[in-house]
């Protein structure tokens, strides 16, 4: 990993990943890296820690004062948690909410999950969604209804959700 170093552009070097960041000491996973355009983060033992996003927002553990927009979607659905762990989307079609991306234990959120204008959309769940009574729950399936589910990460391969079903359009 190179850095360059120009009297016209300063100090550049690589963006660096969650588990490799390009500014580091010692401990190689510590230290700054640059997760999307116009994003810089800080890792902890190759966890993201703090992240100042495109809105200007301070984000901790990925969690985020903002709401980021997925948009309209059918088909597999992976949550980026980089872009905070509060999230919407519509659905388009029948949909599988897998397992997201960038997840760390004590990660919280908020997901709002709204039905398009035919409504009757259905969504499964990755395995790493956990729900009382280990029981998957039905979305509401008026059209443009809104459902939330509401959650922790308890591990990087558990997430404790629980829904809020039909909180209107």
């Amino acid at each position: 990993m190179a850095t360059t170093i120009s009297g016209s552009t300063g100090i550049q070097t690589p963006d660096g990943t969650v588990a490799v960041p390009p500014y580091a000491g010692a401990d190689s996973n510590t230290g700054i890296y640059f997760p999307a355009t116009d994003q810089i983060a800080i890792t902890v033992n190759g966890v993201q820690k703090l992240l100042l996003n495109t809105a200007g927002m301070v984000a901790t553990g990925a969690a985020s004062s903002t709401i980021y927009a997925v948009g309209s979607t059918s088909g597999t659905i992976t949550l980026d948690l980089n872009n905070g762990g509060n999230q919407s989307f519509t659905l388009t079609g029948n949909s599988t909410l897998a397992n997201p991306s960038n997840l760390a234990a004590g990660m919280t959120g908020v997901l709002f999950i709204t039905q398009d204008g035919t409504g009757s959309r259905t969504l499964a769940y990755g395995t790493y969604w956990d729900f009382p009574n280990q029981s998957a729950p039905s979305l509401t399936t008026t059209a443009n209804a809104v459902d939330v589910i509401v959650w922790t990460a308890r591990s990087t391969t558990s997430i404790v959700s629980q829904i809020i079903p039909n909180i209107g359009p």
